[in-house]
């Protein structure tokens, strides 16, 4: 009843206003054309577990040695696979698309890292545009000619440049959410019941998560940008598209064993972690902020046990501007950008704590925080440091101490 009461009270707030998500879609956004609406009618949760290292390195130790034991792993692989590291560092990161990675912005962004708490990157490698950033060496990327315009010309320097740096690297691939794979491989995308490529409110078409072959490109990506030297591999738009009821109206999938939705997201990340294994990076996985407080896969299959137990690390998207009037009984979440991430990280914990008493495994919780202003929303409010300051306290003082910061322009008012 609870989970109701919230969802109507976000979906009447989105009608009032007139807003929807989709007004403040920008390039590469994790949630990136879902609305509230939509958010509330799909979103499921997950729980997440906190990683408290024994013994805890300096970052900068814990990052080289990381990277020492993934070279030695490539050059004489063991007859098992290997373990993960078991130093992982408290991470404080911002996202860095691909165009931001081949400019002078970098050189502010590194800055920016030397200067604060941060110590991590998440770099695009492959965008929700389903473009590859880099001259990949894959023959699927050639076929595809998914990398004929990538924005970073020397991946290898510019991941030498953050390791001198002592800058943590994680590698965002853009899973289902590929216009380029469904249009250049239309065996691989979501079509209509008419055969058509199928299409969401905005134009773009997705490839089908229960297709074997979408599955391992996005692995093969893994392993290369693991190869090349990156930390962390982080999973985004791992769901299938929002909305799911009138998706399952209009779409077909390639679904042969009859898998739920939230089956097919598990089976994949079980797959990745397990072949990424013998890599020594870890994997990680974006999810929506609703995931933490209610329950259900939302039609995307993104269900919070069966992701976080297959995961190192998962990440709510618990933007702000992205929760409904009401929400968590907080009137314009937006302009309580403290109380709203603490109300959405408890329920996360929660979940979490339930998870370990079954004596299941659960992912560490590092949620993305808003560095960004929602100029869509009226009432707004105009997102500078001490807005963001106040997520990051909120989610210390629930012991969670590692985040990561959006703003898809790439430019941060963190201080």
């Amino acid at each position: 009843m609870k989970v109701r009461i919230i969802a109507v009270a976000a979906i009447l707030s989105m009608i009032l206003t007139g807003c929807s998500f989709s007004e403040a879609a920008q390039p590469g956004e994790p949630w990136t054309g879902d609305s509230i609406v939509h958010q509330a009618q799909t979103l499921e949760a997950k729980p997440p577990i906190q990683s408290e290292a024994p013994g805890h390195l300096s970052v900068a130790d814990e990052i080289t040695d990381q990277r020492e034991r993934r070279i030695e792993s490539y050059a004489e692989p063991p007859a098992g696979p290997p373990p993960i590291p078991k130093a992982r560092p408290k991470v404080k990161g911002i996202y860095v698309s691909g165009w931001a990675a081949r400019t002078s912005k970098l050189d502010q962004l590194i800055e920016l890292v030397n200067q604060t708490e941060l110590n991590a990157m998440v770099i695009d490698v492959k965008n929700d545009s389903g473009q590859i950033t880099y001259d990949s060496s894959l023959p699927i990327v050639h076929q595809l000619e998914a990398d004929s315009k990538h924005m970073i010309h020397d991946i290898k320097r510019l991941i030498s440049t953050l390791n001198e740096n002592h800058i943590y690297t994680i590698a965002r691939i853009a899973v289902f959410k590929d216009p380029y794979a469904a249009v250049r491989k239309p065996e691989w995308a979501i079509r209509t019941k008419e055969g058509a490529l199928w299409k969401d409110a905005k134009g773009t078409s997705w490839v089908d998560p229960y297709h074997p072959e979408v599955c391992t490109y996005a692995i093969e990506l893994a392993k290369e940008a693991a190869h090349l030297g990156f930390d962390e591999i982080q999973f985004d738009y791992v769901r299938f598209p929002d909305n799911g009821s009138k998706v399952d109206r209009e779409a077909v999938f390639q679904n042969p064993n009859g898998w739920s939705k939230s089956a097919a997201v598990q089976r994949f990340l079980k797959q990745a972690k397990q072949e990424l294994a013998a890599k020594g990076v870890y994997v990680s996985a974006d999810v929506f902020g609703l995931t933490t407080s209610v329950t259900g896969d939302m039609g995307i299959g993104q269900t919070w046990e069966d992701i976080s137990s297959e995961i190192d690390v998962i990440s709510p998207m618990v933007y702000p501007s992205h929760y409904g009037d009401g929400v968590f009984g907080i009137k314009n979440p937006d302009l309580q950008p403290y109380v709203t991430v603490q109300k959405a990280l408890a329920d996360g914990l929660k979940k979490n704590e339930a998870l370990t008493q079954a004596r299941k495994s659960a992912a560490s919780i590092r949620p993305w925080l808003q560095d960004f202003t929602a100029t869509w929303l009226k009432p707004h409010k105009i997102y500078g440091s001490e807005d963001v300051q106040a997520q990051v306290q909120a989610a210390k003082e629930l012991g969670i101490d590692e985040y990561l910061l959006w703003n898809s322009k790439c430019t941060y008012t963190f201080r």
